[in-house]
């Protein structure tokens, strides 16, 4: 061992930017030790230790205990050590899932906000809409009398076994422009904003239009005026109709003040 290369623990701390006192308590319970003492029963590090060190860190950042590590680090073998990796890689898979899910989530509340922000909720108009992918649930069954939350909460009780995530934006979707003008405010299926699955709404031109008020109301004027606006410019709509609330009680605190965006595909 060449003792040029030793490094006390003032300096072995500055190289690795791990304190002295942690380092003095990792000595302490064994888990880095120091490569010799000195005379003066002072520590001395080789540089090389910081691979160790550092690898600690992560186990303990992973919310590892020290004495599973200390005791992995004094048995360890190739074997062992592959077998804990992949433990730990199964574990950062499902934390790195939820976080993508989480962030996932965040985001699509952020931008349906920010479009109910610079939305003109009087206007209709064709716009260009991206493509936006979302989970159908099952079809709705409204019988006479039977209002929008009915159905709602069914959607909800059967989303677990559909693998619908209702953490996501909640919205409506009409099989057609002429089922939503009879019935505005009860559509024919419920659908999560889950980014993840693989039914989409196709990017396209769509006739757009916004209504304020509490889920399921206020609809009714707005299939007429979107009606009236398509035949004054020469539109057939194609496809169903999408509604989702831009503004809901995650961003307002007053019901009345609610934003739903309706879209459906046109063609001139």
């Amino acid at each position: 061992m060449d003792d040029s290369t030793l490094l006390s623990i003032k300096d072995f701390s500055d190289f690795t930017g791990v304190h002295q006192s942690t380092l003095r308590y990792y000595d302490r319970i064994g888990l880095l030790t120091p490569i010799v003492r000195g005379d003066n029963n002072y520590r001395y590090y080789q540089p090389f230790q910081i691979i160790k060190l550092h690898y600690i860190n992560v186990l303990i950042e992973l919310g590892i205990p020290l004495a599973m590590i200390k005791d992995m680090s004094a048995n360890r073998t190739p074997e062992k050590m592959v077998e804990m990796m992949s433990e730990q890689e199964v574990e950062l898979d499902y934390q790195l899932y939820r976080l993508k899910t989480a962030y996932s989530i965040i985001h699509t509340y952020r931008s349906n906000i920010q479009r109910g922000l610079k939305a003109h909720e009087h206007d209709i108009r064709v716009e260009d809409l991206p493509e936006e992918r979302m989970n159908l649930g099952q079809p709705n069954y409204f019988k006479d009398g039977d209002t929008f939350y009915n159905e709602f909460i069914r959607f909800c009780r059967s989303a677990e076994d559909y693998h619908i995530n209702l953490r996501f934006p909640i919205g409506g979707y009409h099989s057609d422009m002429d089922r939503f003008r009879k019935l505005p405010g009860l559509p024919y299926r419920f659908f999560s904003l889950d980014p993840m699955d693989n039914v989409s709404r196709p990017k396209g031109k769509y006739l757009v239009g916004f209504i304020r008020g509490y889920y399921g109301k206020h609809f009714d004027k707005l299939p007429e005026r979107m009606a009236s606006y398509a035949e004054e410019h020469d539109l057939s709509f194609k496809g169903p109709v999408y509604s989702v609330y831009l503004l809901d009680e995650v961003s307002v605190i007053d019901p009345s003040q609610y934003l739903a965006r309706v879209a459906v595909a046109v063609t001139e």
